[in-house]
């Protein structure tokens, strides 16, 4: 048996981490501060439903993740659906589903189409992301897609997704989004295939904790790490419960302005870099309703909406799941420190309810089966520009420890497929 190793963080990271760490003959323990697996891709109750707590989307393209399922067991239980994409704007909802819809759209012009249709098709073509990291998004979409498309239909998604904050990021990561949404169709613009697993993530992360523990992982839930230090032969972790436990090695896959304040004995360059990474944020309702709302999985809004889209899963997954009825999901990215992300779930729901109320007049009020809100403060680090250059080593300054987390993924987007990839490219790469 080679080193102990501890893996802080039991995420979709730190369980892929772990997993590739005990295939290579390592002594992994894996420390998690909630109360179960998952993180991100964590699952919970709503009105006797049991889902996921944020939504998540299997792309075809999604190797890493597809590899882990037919690991775990469940490829057969992989279920592929042709999608359709909405479009709320100016009042009205609209299919943008393919080629046809795409060029019947009312809210830009002829060319404007034709030049955003070439923007995403040069987009999927690129492969130098490097030299995109050094222009502003703005800037690379107005010259590709022209002004008023960039305004009527790429400003909102931005803000969607980044808030005002789209004026600090670069455009590579329009391109990365690009890059995994146009891999998921079966030919050019014609189809979308989403996938996701009976019984969704509850189901994998269920598997998945089994299979690690087959594998003789250690797995330690409520263990909210207090402090990481270097000590004579190893390095010391000290936990919120007043345990301390000392391993070879230690990877950190939590979001580095949670773990920095935890590590003694960082460079001070070190520490500023990693402080300085800007995280985003996610507050994200969940209603469930009696009716679906529309065909669409996805419906993006042009229009002023508190909520950044709308996610409605019945359009992908089988109702049986969820009890015959429809759930759906809005989100806003903020800031934990935004004045929104500050608001009871209460007042959260009443905004978010009262807006979709107004957009589906169909949907009454007594059509709401049950609505809870979830949110995570460090959800994704802003990609500025110059993002990759920005960021520390994985492999720290203090010996034996390495922080492996999303803020690394430089060349894709948060999900679950460009997580597990980084996970299994980082231990291949050091151990």
């Amino acid at each position: 048996m080679k080193d102990n190793i501890a893996v802080i963080g039991g995420g979709m990271m730190g369980m892929t981490v772990a997993l590739r760490l005990s295939e290579k003959g390592y002594a992994v323990s894996l420390y998690e501060a909630a109360d179960s697996l998952g993180g991100l891709a964590s699952a919970w109750q709503i009105d006797g439903v049991h889902w996921d707590k944020f939504y998540h989307v299997i792309l075809l393209s999604d190797l890493y993740t597809r590899k882990m399922v037919k690991e775990i067991g469940l490829e057969n239980e992989t279920n592929w659906v042709e999608t359709k994409t909405g479009f709320y704007s100016n009042g009205k909802l609209y299919s943008m589903s393919n080629l046809i819809e795409f060029f019947q759209f009312p809210p830009i012009h002829i060319l404007d189409k034709f030049r955003l249709g070439l923007t995403i098709f040069a987009a999927s073509k690129m492969k130098n992301w490097k030299r995109l990291e050094k222009i502003k998004v703005e800037k690379w979409l107005t010259n590709w897609s022209g002004r008023n498309t960039f305004e009527k239909i790429w400003l909102p998604l931005l803000k969607a997704k980044l808030g005002e904050h789209y004026k600090e990021t670069s455009a590579a990561f329009i391109w990365a989004t690009i890059q995994r949404m146009y891999a998921a169709r079966k030919s050019g613009l014609k189809k979308e295939m989403f996938g996701y697993v009976s019984g969704g993530y509850a189901h994998i992360l269920e598997k998945l904790h089994l299979h690690l523990l087959s594998k003789g992982i250690k797995i330690y839930t409520s263990h909210p790490t207090q402090k990481i230090q270097k000590k004579e032969n190893g390095i010391e972790i000290s936990f919120s419960n007043g345990k301390t436990e000392k391993f070879a090695q230690v990877i950190s896959t939590i979001p580095s302005v949670i773990a920095t304040p935890m590590i003694c004995g960082l460079e001070e360059m070190e520490i500023q870099k990693l402080k300085k990474l800007n995280y985003l944020g996610v507050v994200c309702t969940s209603i469930l309703l009696k009716n679906q709302l529309s065909p669409y999985y996805v419906t993006n809004i042009t229009d002023d909406a508190p909520f950044t889209g709308i996610i409605e899963m019945a359009a992908l997954v089988d109702k049986k799941y969820f009890n015959g009825n429809s759930l759906i999901y809005l989100p806003k990215y903020v800031k934990a420190t935004d004045l929104f992300y500050q608001k009871s779930n209460e007042e959260i729901e009443h905004i978010f309810i009262s807006k979709l109320l107004n957009m589906y007049p169909q949907i009454k009020k007594e059509d709401i089966l049950s609505v809870k809100t979830a949110r995570a403060a460090h959800v994704f680090a802003l990609p500025t520009l110059g993002y990759s250059g920005s960021l520390t080593p994985l492999k720290t300054s203090l010996d034996g420890l390495y922080i492996v987390n999303s803020s690394y993924i430089t060349h894709g987007t948060l999900n679950v497929n460009d997580t597990v990839k980084l996970a299994e490219e980082a231990v291949a790469s050091f151990f």
